[in-house]
């Protein structure tokens, strides 16, 4: 018989994960880290690996899910192998990270445990054509069967939202360990070794750190990197990580552009690095630039989905590009390698930012005390911020007509990823859903997008009661999350703590 959380001494939680490496392996690693010290019961399903071993040491029950990143064939025997993982574990609630994850672990419960789906960056933006129709289709049914889903950003849950998500959300941005993540000595002292001959050893030096691959956008910042170079003499680039466009990256780099593969620990080069530069397609919440700032050092991103609210206000003007733009990008690098002061200056600001909005006990307090509420079945305390976006990050996220969602307009299949800028075309609208009811249409370039009219803003406070115990006072007549045919409305909850 499955025991019910007022049974357990300990809830137990099991995290679902495919594959997974880079931001998603640390904020899988984070939870687990802060849940276990607070007292739940921590399990993970997931393959075989560096995650799992990761996982284990910090004293995580681990249980083997054999499952790879993308859905395919495979999908139907890798969800009966999740149900018994399952079955097994009995837990009281599940989290399901990322898209693979995310489609097995609501195809496995199909809502009879509370779960959370967090989809850190939308499945949808990966693929292309007839792919990303289908990824659309189903984050649109999927959502019917999460408690809540978990976006980093306002940005992800208001692309979600007007992809025709209908979701009940939280918005809980990322945060990482200012501790671990601080300012330190800089070159030469503890400069990561480069290879031999690299020539201007002192000279600037800029760090991308991220998967090598087509979200990131290091192919963005090798484009622009010759023009760098010209202003720059001397600069040099280190990309940080490893992926499966390694080798056609490797092919086109130039002289002073050096690959330092994937390390297990990225501090060594934050510290050496006089900026760090993240060029990505499209996020939910980048953890790079957040460890960056923590680490004192100014950033250069682009203004993609959370970006913007990583940011402090006094970064925006040097620091956010829009994406896909090499002759930006190497402005916007080469101003803050010629001006070490301002670049200081940012820095110092973009440190007090993380310590103030993105310190991950913040994060990790957050979302326990979301358990809790599903777990409890508690009232939320709550209050109307119509205005104010998550953590006071500033102005609400734009939304540029060329991140128009997939399914919010025309598309063709095969069409590319992402619409040039100026253009709300969309791709991979899935079949039968052009003019369904209820979608949301694309706003006219250069105007903000509607919210629906049902998303009412609320903020949440939470709790420092421990999951499982007696639910906080408060909003009793509170909306349910659905419509009274059963249906999911439309909410979220920005979360503060």
């Amino acid at each position: 018989m499955h025991q019910s959380p007022t049974d357990r001494p300990r809830p137990r939680v099991l995290h679902i994960t495919q594959p997974v490496d880079g931001g998603v392996a640390r904020v899988l690693a984070d939870l687990t880290r802060a849940q276990l010290a607070a007292g739940l019961d921590v399990v993970v399903a997931c393959p075989e690996g560096a995650t799992a071993a990761a996982l284990r040491s910090l004293g995580a029950d681990v249980r083997p899910w054999g499952a790879v990143r993308a859905p395919g064939p495979a999908t139907v025997t890798e969800v009966r192998r999740l149900s018994a993982v399952i079955g097994a574990v009995r837990p009281d609630l599940v989290h399901a990270h990322s898209a693979k994850a995310g489609l097995a672990g609501r195809l496995a419960v199909r809502g009879r445990i509370p779960t959370v789906f967090q989809p850190h960056a939308w499945s949808f933006e990966a693929v292309r054509g007839v792919a990303a129709g289908l990824a659309l289709g189903w984050e649109r049914r999927g959502a019917r069967w999460a408690a809540r889903v978990v976006c980093v950003s306002e940005g992800e849950r208001l692309r979600g939202a007007l992809a025709g998500v209908r979701a009940r959300w939280a918005v809980i941005p990322n945060g990482v360990d200012p501790d671990r993540f601080s300012p330190g000595p800089a070159a030469p002292a503890v400069r990561p070794p480069l290879p031999a001959g690299d020539g201007e050893a002192d000279g600037p030096l800029v760090v991308c750190v991220g998967r090598l691959c087509r979200q990131k956008g290091q192919d963005v910042l090798l484009a622009a990197w010759p023009r760098v170079a010209e202003k720059v003499p001397g600069a040099r680039l280190v990309l940080v990580g490893d992926g499966p466009d390694r080798e056609r990256l490797a092919a086109a780099a130039p002289a002073s552009v050096r690959f330092a593969g994937a390390v297990e620990d990225p501090v060594p080069w934050y510290r050496a690095a006089g900026l760090v530069v993240l060029p990505s397609r499209w996020e939910g919440m980048a953890l790079a630039p957040l460890e960056a700032m923590a680490c004192g050092r100014p950033v250069v991103v682009t203004d993609v989905d959370g970006a913007r609210e990583c940011l402090p206000p006094a970064l925006v003007p040097h620091c956010l590009i829009p994406p896909g733009d090499p002759a930006a990008l190497a402005d916007a690098v080469s101003a803050l390698l010629l001006d070490a002061p301002l670049g200081a200056s940012l820095g110092r600001r973009g440190r007090a930012h993380v310590l103030a909005a993105h310190d991950v006990r913040r994060t990790a307090a957050a979302v326990t005390e979301l358990y809790r509420t599903l777990l409890t079945g508690g009232a939320e305390p709550r209050s109307r911020a119509a205005a104010r976006t998550p953590l006071d990050a500033g102005p609400a996220p734009r939304r540029p007509a060329h991140h128009a969602p997939p399914g919010t307009g025309p598309a063709a299949a095969g069409a590319p990823e992402r619409p040039p800028a100026g253009d709300a075309s969309v791709t991979g609208t899935p079949p039968g859903t052009p003019g369904t009811p209820g979608t949301p249409a694309v706003p006219a370039p250069g105007t903000p997008p509607r919210t629906p009219a049902d998303d009412r803003p609320i903020t949440r406070t939470p709790s420092p009661t421990p999951v499982g115990h007696a639910p906080v006072a408060g909003g009793a007549g509170a909306s349910s999350g659905f419509t009274e045919d059963g249906r999911h409305s439309e909410r979220r909850e920005s979360v503060h703590s």
